[in-house]
């Protein structure tokens, strides 16, 4: 068995995480940050906005099980991929969409949907999630991991108030589980 990682960003990553714990085939989720250029950033250090990263999740999966071509699907349905201010109610640079390649077949796959949703017609603005290279990703701290596990009532208010789900709910419905 030969496992794969998968790099994503779509805002808060506490929503980011159970959306792709669930199913056979993907060995860990990790909540973390990526795309920056401060070492060993904390939660802090990304929260300003400074340091450059972005909250992402780092997903260890097994290709011969669960494709990458269903990790994107999943990830599309969990972003607006309209927007490069943020994510819902998370707002800055830390909480904007991106798809972290980690190898030329992934990227091509991820540039691929990308250009089938802008042509869906699913959305009436452009579809401008940035599709890039992977960066070294670190861990978040201890207390963001498995949050939804962890913490179900606070991952449950939070996730009702940042409108995400009636996002979801608005341009998947006809289409999702």
């Amino acid at each position: 068995m030969a496992l794969e990682k998968a790099t994503f960003a779509g805002g808060c990553f506490w929503c980011m995480v159970k959306p792709f714990d669930q199913y056979d085939g993907i060995e860990k989720v990790i909540s973390g940050y990526t795309g920056g250029h401060v070492k060993n950033p904390t939660y802090k250090d990304v929260k300003t906005g400074e340091s450059g990263h972005q909250e992402a999740v780092e997903i260890t999966f097994d290709p011969e099980v669960f494709p990458y071509d269903q990790l994107l699907e999943i990830y599309w349905q969990q972003v607006d991929p309209t927007d490069d201010e943020g994510q819902f109610q998370d707002r800055g640079p830390s909480y904007r969409a991106s798809i972290f390649y980690h190898n030329e077949d992934q990227r091509v796959k991820a540039e691929a949907s990308k250009q089938a949703l802008a042509n869906s017609g699913r959305y009436k603005k452009p579809v401008i999630t940035p599709i890039v290279p992977a960066a070294e990703f670190y861990p978040a701290e201890d207390y963001h991991q498995d949050f939804y596990k962890k913490n179900p009532e606070e991952y449950k208010e939070d996730r009702e108030k940042s409108g995400r789900d009636e996002f979801i709910q608005e341009h998947w419905s006809k289409t999702s589980k």
